[in-house]
């Protein structure tokens, strides 16, 4: 274990004394020690920018759409493949709808510029094909919010399926042959055994999940968006990016990461206490 603690404590722990610098007017040149004390002036200048709210918005509405398209994806295709009889078939799928997981974030990128592009994107030939004039995707805030969920559902439904697929194949096989002389169809057969033998796992990648509420995959993020779609695209953590790293304000970056921090903790804590109360499922 020991390796493990360490890794934990030298990487996840000790950074964590930096946090004082979200309460201090960083200086390089002073450090932590030598640098003034504002209290909270960062928080308050993240509340009053003209676009503090619109920021928050994005955030929660990308990870809200997440939460409802992309969350349950899995679960649905484990239930579909959990169905099937033919083995190579089954195996082919899972194969080719994991494979995304593998590209990297960059290369993914770089696949929904050129397939979005108006003059060489195979998305708008398709739609020229149709007598519909091509859209400039890449360029129209209406268009983000549905790019960056799509692309998320490609990259991520085959990967995560093989935790529930996982969790069904820990189902004892004795419950669906008692079901079956019970007279159970297919249907309440996963209704009442498999779904049931999910809940765990199901309960606890959400409220990882909904730790994460107020972040999102910035690294994607900063990749596709661009000044004309920033209405729908900017989320915290790219503004924190350009904020904290281009412009180099660290300690505002920090009070903005504590703040999103502090909100994930709370959330974290309500729903793990609802799932104690409401199921046997709990992170501790």
């Amino acid at each position: 274990m020991i390796p493990g603690l360490l890794y934990y404590l030298i990487y996840k722990y000790v950074p964590m004394y930096g946090v004082i610098i979200a309460f201090q007017k960083y200086s390089l040149g002073k450090g932590i020690m030598g640098s003034a004390w504002v209290g909270l002036e960062h928080f308050r200048n993240f509340f009053t920018t003209h676009n503090a709210w619109l920021l928050i918005r994005n955030t929660l509405l990308l990870n809200a759409y997440e939460l409802l398209i992309v969350f349950p994806a899995p679960i649905v295709l484990a239930l579909l493949l959990n169905e099937l009889r033919h083995v190579l078939f089954k195996r082919l799928v899972q194969t080719v709808s994991y494979l995304p997981h593998f590209i990297s974030t960059v290369v993914i990128a770089g696949m929904l510029v050129n397939f979005l592009s108006p003059s060489t994107g195979i998305v708008n030939h398709l739609l020229m094909r149709f007598g519909i004039e091509p859209i400039f995707f890449m360029a129209e805030p209406q268009w983000f919010r549905t790019i960056y969920i799509g692309s998320e559902l490609w990259q991520k439904v085959g990967w995560e399926s093989i935790l529930y697929l996982a969790a069904i194949s820990g189902i004892n096989p004795a419950l669906y042959e008692a079901a079956k002389i019970d007279g159970a169809g297919r249907w309440q057969q996963v209704q009442h055994i498999t779904l049931q033998g999910m809940i765990p796992v199901m309960v606890v990648l959400f409220m990882i999940k909904i730790g994460n509420i107020m972040e999102i995959g910035v690294q994607k993020v900063i990749l596709l968006y661009n000044p004309l779609i920033y209405e729908t695209a900017d989320v915290i953590n790219s503004f924190v990016y350009r904020r904290g790293l281009i412009q180099a304000d660290f300690s505002f970056a920090t009070a903005v990461g504590l703040f999103q921090s502090v909100i994930g903790l709370v959330l974290v804590v309500f729903f793990n206490r609802m799932a104690k109360k409401y199921t046997e499922t709990s992170l501790w």
